[in-house]
């Protein structure tokens, strides 16, 4: 099914109210030519003579609803550039940036890193030929995007993973590596445009060092049609019992099986392999 520019808009704007988000969700869109695909309205931060990272232009779209072009022009987080495949740098400058930066042990550590995400990912992304992204919220997006970013406190993330889990469709499965570096940048945004697949993300240095992100945040990218199944089973899991929203914490002082059908159930069936056991010894 094709997806309006206005359908993406309408679904941001419920997924924002339907989970009480702080920000708004951020609709990503990957360019290839900087001179003919950057929307009307979206502005460059270099051209202010300025530069900014791509976890900051997404803070600032979430945040304070702005439309932003970032390329490695205006990118001075030069390892996401790279990692972007905005400009092609080899393999043995990539590990000398690294360890200039000194963020794992030794020269090693930074080879063995590269070997990984270099050769794998990194090297491959240059071939593709991107040169920029353009984001902003997804509730005022101008172009059908790539990719959809939601920040999340723990709870309202939870219902995010129950609504795409809810079929257990390997389609919408979530498989995430943690690492530290690149959390919103990649993880969010690029690797499931790339691969296709959801991600959770972890915010990691850039982001509390540059973005603002909150102590209590955490992140989720996906495909851009995936927000619709998203939105589609928002809420499903579990129907009347367990979490609702806002969510229903149960602290009686006494609990036992009868809380669910399914827990009814289970404790008929151990109930009778005990007394099974029982009958046999």
């Amino acid at each position: 099914m094709v997806r309006s520019i206005e359908d993406y808009q309408k679904v941001g704007e419920d997924i924002f109210h339907k989970l009480h988000l702080a920000t708004y969700p951020v609709a990503i869109k990957y360019i290839k030519d900087i001179n003919t695909e950057i929307p009307e309205g979206y502005r460059r931060p270099i051209a202010s003579g300025k530069k900014m990272s791509i976890c900051q232009a997404f803070t600032q779209a979430r945040r304070f609803g702005e439309k932003l072009c970032i390329t490695a022009a205006d990118n001075f987080c030069t390892p996401a550039t790279v990692g972007h495949g905005w400009v092609n740098i080899s393999k043995e400058e990539f590990i000398e940036s690294q360890v200039r930066q000194g963020w794992h042990k030794d020269v090693q550590s930074e080879t063995r890193r590269a070997e990984r995400i270099y050769d794998k990912n990194f090297k491959n992304a240059m071939a593709l030929g991107y040169r920029g992204l353009v984001c902003s919220p997804l509730t005022e997006t101008a172009i059908v995007p790539d990719t959809i970013l939601i920040y999340a406190n723990g709870t309202q993330l939870t219902y995010i993973i129950h609504a795409l889990t809810f079929e257990h469709k390997k389609k919408y499965v979530i498989n995430s590596s943690f690492e530290g570096f690149g959390e919103s940048c990649g993880k969010g945004g690029f690797i499931p445009f790339i691969l296709n697949k959801t991600q959770i993300v972890l915010p990691g240095a850039g982001d509390r060092s540059f973005a603002g992100i909150q102590d209590h945040e955490l992140a989720i990218g996906m495909p851009a049609n995936y927000v619709f199944y998203l939105h589609d089973n928002l809420f499903k899991s579990g129907k009347n019992q367990g979490l609702k929203f806002p969510l229903r914490q149960l602290i009686p002082l006494e609990l036992s099986e009868k809380i669910t059908p399914g827990f009814v159930y289970m404790r008929e069936l151990i109930d009778k392999k005990l007394n099974e056991e029982k009958s046999i010894q």
